[in-house]
């Protein structure tokens, strides 16, 4: 069966999962050592003397985050590469070619799936050392505003207790900010990290299966909502490794012994993935091309366009905003207020699925609660 980064995209959603639940927990104890004691006189003194017992609390969280998370890394990377190396098996079988037993046998995987592995904990790494930063940097800002707020005469001490814990709850910790200046959400960016290795270790694996086979050329799809990266790449032929540029290769005939044919191949898939293709989001597929048999699928439909599923990731992402601050509402009637937010962003999505015939993705309005 071809082989795409979103066959693994599961096993990143889990790894995600992890450090989305881990901010709610966060969320959450913060705002209950803000809420205890609140209409007392002396409550920003009894909230900073409690500062020791917050840290420590958060600590014991980033320190099970941090177990949790490498072992799930580790565990989704190694079963992605199996799930690459297993479509290539299913493919070449399906395919009816005699090739199915050679791409059986066993390859060393460990040396992969370790290096992949590694990579995304090294880059999440110091995403554990900012949770601890913000969050005790909230619970200052928090109490500094609130005892302030009532001295101005411009609000009670709770509401400036919760107009301040809502700034951070409203952008969450922000697990990594780019080269552009771009923050990005905890979530976001742990799932878009551990995607991108996971999606690499399935399609190299593919790749490692089909070359032990004697397969050296691949076919890209043509996929829903392609970005501007993909698009070059759409329904062409690419050799397995090897060099860069469009050009003419003489290759023997997959079933027929001596008959050469001629396969016009758009570059190479290391040049491709380096150029965008296989990014953390694609839903372009890759699998064996076998000259003589194997034809170019035509052109296909698209039922939305790129544009349409950005803007549905958006909405999608609000949606889980007004659940985080929700779940920093300090009362019933402001959790009130934020759960209609969220049911208004729900019809948005609505709305946009049926005009274009996206898929909704129920999972990505989901906050995952903690384990």
């Amino acid at each position: 069966m071809p082989v795409s980064p979103s066959m693994a995209e599961d096993l990143a959603a889990a790894v995600a999962d992890l450090y989305e639940a881990a901010e709610g927990v966060l969320i959450e104890r913060i705002r209950r050592a803000l809420a205890e004691g609140i209409d007392s006189p002396v409550w920003a003194e009894l909230k900073l003397a409690a500062l020791g017992s917050l840290q420590a609390a958060i600590d014991e969280v980033i320190a099970a985050l941090q177990l949790d998370a490498s072992g799930a890394i580790h565990q989704a990377v190694a079963e992605a590469y199996d799930r690459g190396q297993q479509a290539a098996v299913a493919e070449l079988g399906a395919l009816g070619v005699g090739q199915a037993a050679a791409a059986a046998v066993v390859l060393p995987t460990a040396p992969v799936v370790d290096r992949l592995a590694q990579a995304v904990i090294a880059d999440t790494g110091p995403v554990h050392v900012r949770m601890l930063r913000q969050s005790m940097d909230v619970y200052r800002d928090v109490i500094s505003r609130a005892a302030a707020g009532p001295v101005l005469g411009a609000q009670s001490r709770r509401q400036a207790a919760q107009a301040a814990f809502d700034d951070f709850a409203r952008r969450g910790v922000r697990g990594f900010v780019d080269q552009s200046g771009r923050s990005w959400e905890l979530r976001t960016y742990t799932e878009m990290a551990t995607r991108s290795a996971v999606g690499r270790a399935a399609v190299e694996a593919h790749s490692d299966r089909l070359g032990a086979a004697g397969v050296e050329l691949v076919i890209v799809s043509q996929a829903p909502e392609e970005c501007e990266q993909c698009r070059p790449w759409e329904r062409k032929i690419l050799t397995r490794t090897g060099a860069p540029g469009e050009r003419a290769v003489q290759v023997e005939h997959a079933t027929e012994d001596g008959e050469m044919v001629t396969v016009e191949v758009a570059g190479s898939l290391p040049e491709a993935r380096g150029r965008g293709l296989m990014h953390p989001n694609c839903r372009h597929t890759v699998s064996a091309y076998l000259p003589g048999v194997s034809r170019v699928p035509k052109v296909q439909p698209s039922r939305g366009t790129y544009e349409d599923s950005q803007r549905q990731r958006y909405l999608e992402r609000q949606v889980r905003k007004w659940k985080r601050l929700e779940g920093a509402a300090m009362d019933e009637a402001t959790a009130r207020a934020r759960r209609a937010r969220v049911r208004a962003y729900q019809a948005r999505i609505r709305e946009l699925v049926t005009e274009t015939g996206l898929p909704r993705k129920r999972h990505r309005e989901q906050l995952t609660t903690a384990r």
